[in-house]
């Protein structure tokens, strides 16, 4: 069963999208390889039936982002979601100094989530407890931040585009027009495009990037523009979920092949441990049929997930 990229519009939870694909395919086996947030659009990477066993190879996968960061005001949400609760002027910015602090957002780093997150700290969900008025003890977790590019600052995020080239993802006259949240207000708007590793918050990074500048912040907008390999310009519209093709496990799968022979492929699934060069992580095939995934440390496979 098919791997499928949707193209999550705004407002839906990952749940929604989830939930509906469910009727659509007719199955309750369906996952997503990461969340994106109510407010967010763009690609949702979906698993159907056997198609599950693939989830947990996937949400490492590096992601690519566009980010509409307003400065001056924040939310308890850092997002568009609001409502304000801090507010400050924002001082002229030049194109030079907002790369340079974005310059220092690259790389490893340990960031602290949102308050209104799913992350689970004693059992609470930490956005469960946020509504209720509360606020969870979250430590910094180790992501890495690949690349920030800064597309340009606006007047506002009224102001700043919405049509991007799906090829590029920089703004043009024509392409791919986005919608995004209802603006709290008119502030001082970044348009940033971001490419960053599992678990990163953008949310979390607008934050930092305006406590760097020295105001207030939080995201306008966000539209995630590629998962791993499934770029939004490829992506199944929420309507077309019943008919659409996929990808098979295979080609969602985006590490090197092996191509095995019968008694490589009948040794890794009955789970035993071949000895074979290979150094790293690797599918394994046998006549263009996936075998399984195994971990290679240069003298044998260990099987990570096999597949009869």
């Amino acid at each position: 069963m098919p791997v499928l990229a949707v193209d999550k519009p705004l407002l839906l939870t990952s749940h929604d999208v989830v939930s509906r694909a469910r009727r659509a395919r007719g199955t309750r086996r369906v996952g997503h390889t990461g969340t994106l947030d109510p407010l967010a659009t763009g690609v949702l990477v979906l698993c159907v039936d056997d198609s599950t066993k693939v989830v947990q190879f996937m949400e490492a996968d590096t992601k690519d982002y566009l980010a509409w960061i307003s400065l001056g005001a924040g939310t308890p949400t850092l997002d568009a979601e609001g409502p304000v609760d801090t507010q400050a002027g924002v001082p002229a910015l030049d194109g030079d100094r907002v790369r340079e602090v974005l310059a220092g957002f690259t790389g490893p780093q340990a960031q602290v989530p949102p308050q209104y997150s799913a992350i689970q700290v004693g059992g609470q969900r930490a956005y469960a407890v946020a509504r209720a008025g509360g606020a969870l003890d979250l430590p910094a977790r180790n992501i890495v931040i690949h690349e920030l590019a800064l597309l340009g600052l606006y007047p506002s995020v009224q102001a700043a585009p919405r049509t991007f080239d799906p090829q590029t993802w920089r703004p043009a006259g024509h392409g791919h027009t986005f919608t995004l949240p209802e603006p709290l207000g008119e502030f001082p708007t970044l348009l940033v495009w971001a490419r960053v590793g599992s678990g990163t918050y953008l949310r979390s990074l607008a934050r930092d990037v305006g406590a760097a500048l020295g105001v207030p912040a939080h995201l306008g907008g966000l539209v995630r523009t590629r998962v791993g390999r499934y770029s939004l310009k490829d992506a199944v519209p929420l309507d077309g979920l019943a008919d659409a093709p996929g990808i098979p496990d295979l080609a969602a799968l985006d590490f090197p092949v092996i191509e095995a022979d019968e008694r490589l492929a009948r040794e890794l699934r009955q789970g035993k441990r071949p000895a074979h060069e290979a150094a790293g992580r690797f599918v394994v095939t046998l006549e263009g049929q996936l075998v399984a995934v195994v971990d290679g440390d240069g003298q044998q496979l260990k099987v990570v997930r096999a597949w009869a």
